[in-house]
């Protein structure tokens, strides 16, 4: 790592492993601009003057949150670290399946494997924004369900079920989003920017998402084909949930910085 890496949100425990990983220097949001744009950024919490400064400076900044896939307890074993972006978007479908099978291994949930598409359910699960994205991209979340309902309702007669983000710890075990699929016969998902899109291409079913997404390949904006949704290659699907291990990281390999070589050897973005 050639040039001083940056850092903000010293009292934040998952920013300050991946600082120490990069031997970063804590600064104030404010006082980012009395540094060179050569010196990177790590933060965590999604800030549209963080971005929209970095992208004015042309300055490279690593966005922290929450991992893709395997977090299914309260304690959050995986963490995405995305560079110049909030999610990944350039999917890479020849990366091995080492680090996807130890997600599955320490996770020791099935369902995380893709198997195949499952057959077609019943119901349409509409899981709504949180508070977060909601801010960034500044939307209404009530707005976003009501426009989209209307939207869906336009082209398909089935039932809508909505599904609010809990808090972390109601939102695993039986309340986890895999149980909902189960025990609402879920046909497809439809979300604003969630990872829901993930774990529902994942567990088998299609899913729209309206705003970026790591999923975006292998799923449709236009709700207008809500009924003929796309069922991608299933070597494809599973190549890519190799590449999405690839883009998430344990606390151990944030500390230690391992993940900076692997973000640039593998052109991770």
């Amino acid at each position: 790592m050639e040039s001083k890496f940056l850092a903000i949100d010293p009292n934040g425990a998952i920013v300050g492993n991946l600082a120490r990983g990069a031997d970063a220097t804590f600064i104030g949001q404010k006082d980012l601009v009395n540094y060179p744009p050569s010196c990177p950024i790590i933060f965590r919490g999604l800030s549209r003057k963080i971005v929209r400064q970095c992208e004015k400076q042309k300055r490279a900044y690593y966005y922290i949150d929450t991992g893709y896939i395997g977090n299914l307890v309260k304690h959050k074993n995986w963490h995405r670290v995305v560079k110049n972006g909030l999610q990944h978007t350039s999917p890479r479908f020849d990366l091995p399946d080492d680090r996807f099978k130890e997600i599955v291994r320490k996770a020791n949930y099935d369902h995380l494997e893709f198997k195949g598409w499952k057959p077609e359910g019943k119901n349409i699960l509409l899981v709504s924004p949180s508070e977060k994205p909601c801010k960034f991209y500044d939307i209404d979340r009530d707005v976003w369900i009501d426009e989209t309902i209307q939207e869906l309702k336009k082209y398909t007669d089935r039932d809508i079920i909505v599904r609010n983000k809990p808090e972390r710890g109601k939102r695993v075990g039986r309340n986890s989003i895999y149980s909902q699929f189960i025990e609402d016969d879920v046909y497809a998902v439809v979300t604003f920017n969630s990872i829901a899109a993930t774990e529902a291409i994942g567990y088998g079913i299609p899913a729209f998402a309206t705003a970026p997404n790591v999923a975006d390949l292998l799923c449709y904006k236009d709700l207008s084909m809500i009924e003929t949704p796309r069922y991608e290659d299933e070597e494809k699907v599973k190549k890519w949930q190799h590449w999405l291990a690839y883009c998430q990281y344990t606390y151990e390999e944030m500390t230690s910085g391992s993940l900076f070589d692997m973000i640039e050897e593998y052109d991770l973005r």
